[in-house]
């Protein structure tokens, strides 16, 4: 795998960092007055276990529709149903207004700080982490990119294990510096929270919105809806 496919990789798993299961929820952990470092953990772990599961199950299913499907990508029919979803997603882009807030605030009285146990984080996690595999758009173009690249089962392994890391460290990182700083953290962590708050559901409307243009874009060219224009 080249230098520009694993920055590629990097940069999408910065991006996925940034999603309410991988930051805003531990940010609120963390916020807790005597939050717990052992029950964060368990909640990050989980988050990243979840991610990588799914992203081998992406992976081998990826390999197995190529190689039952490969004579599918002319067919004009899965064209039509490639536009179909992207003005689908496209439509559903305009649901996620950042001004109207964002899905994060069902969770806020499920945090329990200190008395919190370990089966109610990694429930926390699971439910965090599922409630976004619908929209994990980053992350299916990492897998999509790990595919291609066509590594052996140990090298798509290990790729894809950095790339989950990747996706929790900003928090880790957090973590640390709550550790470290103790209550003087709290303000700038409020701040970071809130300002999440208020931007992740646009910025998934934003993403969802450029994924619809781009697959219904390309869907038009090819089943010839343009041509006439063109000419």
């Amino acid at each position: 795998m080249d230098l520009l496919t694993l920055a590629g990789l990097a940069g999408l798993a910065l991006i996925d960092s940034t999603s309410i299961g991988t930051l805003v929820i531990p940010i609120w952990m963390l916020l807790s007055p005597k939050v717990r470092a052992s029950r964060f953990l368990v909640y990050l772990a989980t988050v990243a276990v979840f991610y990588a599961i799914v992203g081998v199950i992406l992976v081998l299913g990826a390999e197995a529709a190529t190689a039952a499907f490969a004579g599918l990508s002319g067919a004009r029919w899965v064209a039509w149903v490639q536009l179909a979803l992207g003005v689908g997603l496209f439509a559903w882009s305009f649901r996620f207004d950042g001004k109207k807030g964002d899905r994060s605030g069902r969770w806020r009285d499920r945090l329990a700080g200190e008395d919190a146990t370990i089966p109610a984080m990694v429930g926390l996690g699971l439910g965090a982490a599922a409630l976004e595999v619908a929209t994990m758009l980053p992350y299916l173009a990492a897998v999509g990119l790990i595919t291609a690249a066509d590594l052996p089962v140990a090298g798509w392994l290990a790729t894809l294990g950095g790339y989950v890391l990747v996706m929790i460290v900003p928090a880790l990182l957090l973590g640390g510096l709550r550790l470290l700083a103790g209550h003087r953290a709290q303000v700038p962590l409020e701040r970071l929270g809130a300002w999440l708050a208020r931007h992740t559901a646009g910025a998934l409307g934003w993403v969802l919105g450029i994924a619809g243009f781009l697959l219904a874009r390309d869907a038009a060219f090819r089943l010839g809806l343009f041509d006439r224009w063109i000419r």
